[in-house]
């Protein structure tokens, strides 16, 4: 069995972790969690 190089686990961990922090931004964003989310500009009225 071939060994793979620790520079591809490490990439690899690295892509995961981004991609987790993506997809709870958007969870968070768009998600049931941005029902509590303060609009700042509708806040202020010119």
């Amino acid at each position: 069995m071939e060994t793979t190089s620790p520079a591809l686990s490490v990439a690899i961990g690295v892509l995961a972790v981004l991609f987790g922090m993506t997809g709870f931004g958007v969870y968070q964003s768009f998600g049931p969690p941005s029902k509590g989310l303060d609009d700042p500009f509708d806040d202020h009225d010119d």
